[in-house]
């Protein structure tokens, strides 16, 4: 009886303090007139305010720049590009190849993953140290439970070379002293010094930077989560040029193939 309760209570219902259209009249979001209030907000700054209710031309385009210096690489060996790339040979649609490729982009050792991950590492380690535990300690325990830590080590390359450039915008935007961002890099110091040699990454640049402008794990997770696709698109819109089905093809000789059945004959 509770749950019909409950179900019969947003039957037809639907209560929201969020936003709303009112056709013919005016949009609303978050208590403001969209149309009215909102109109001059670059996009990005529409979106921070849409996911945290803040008000704030600064913190937008240092989002903005992150966004352009980290993540938005149109490269099509890339994973989410890749998807892009491969939609647009197989003659599928923009929407449904960038589509695919942000769905991807919320993976476990790239994207959307690794960049909440550092941001709650770095909450957490901030919280233990201020308790009276050593950074190494923190450390020490966070890589023996996970066997590493998001927003440190790069599986291509050891040098992440998006780190000065960011540390460089962020710092001509007022950011890039916090105590997060000092926090980040002590962690760096440490893991780099250590048997591991992992170094930080751009994801966890990026969480120390906006951990000190307030931004939550979530909040960091919802903002982040469009910031592939200005180098999805390109890759898509490359690949649509190609000839149909030739995005990385593999000859069936270089497959080692071991199982039983027969082997098919494409054709017959």
């Amino acid at each position: 009886m509770k749950k019909e309760k409950m179900f019969s209570e947003y039957e037809d219902n639907w209560e929201t303090s969020m936003g709303a259209i009112f056709p013919g009249e005016k949009v609303v979001l978050r208590g403001k007139d969209v149309l009215k209030e909102l109109k001059d907000y670059r996009w990005v700054e529409y979106l921070l305010f849409g996911i945290t209710g803040r008000e704030s031309p600064r913190l937008a385009r240092l989002i903005e720049g992150m966004w352009l210096i980290c993540t938005s690489f149109p490269d099509p060996r890339l994973w989410n590009n890749r998807v892009a790339a491969l939609s647009a040979t197989a003659r599928s649609t923009g929407v449904l190849g960038s589509a695919g490729a942000l769905a991807v982009s919320e993976a476990t050792i790239y994207g959307l993953k690794p960049i909440q991950g550092v941001s709650d590492f770095l909450y957490r380690t901030s919280e233990k140290i201020a308790k009276g535990q050593c950074l190494e300690d923190v450390v020490k325990s966070e890589v023996k439970k996970y066997r590493g830590i998001y927003g440190y080590g790069r599986p291509v390359a050891d040098k992440d070379e998006r780190i000065g450039p960011l540390l460089e915008f962020a710092k001509s935007m007022g950011a890039g002293e916090g105590p997060y961002t000092k926090l980040a890099f002590d962690v760096d110091n440490y893991l780099g010094s250590s048997r591991l040699r992992y170094r930080i990454n751009a994801s966890g640049v990026v969480a120390g930077l906006l951990a000190d402008e307030g931004l939550t794990p979530k909040e960091l997770y919802h903002i982040a989560t469009l910031t592939f696709t200005a180098g999805v698109i390109p890759c898509y819109i490359d690949a649509l040029e190609k000839p149909e089905g030739t995005f990385f093809p593999l000859r069936i000789s270089r497959v080692n193939y071991e199982g039983t059945a027969v082997s098919r004959v494409w054709g017959q």
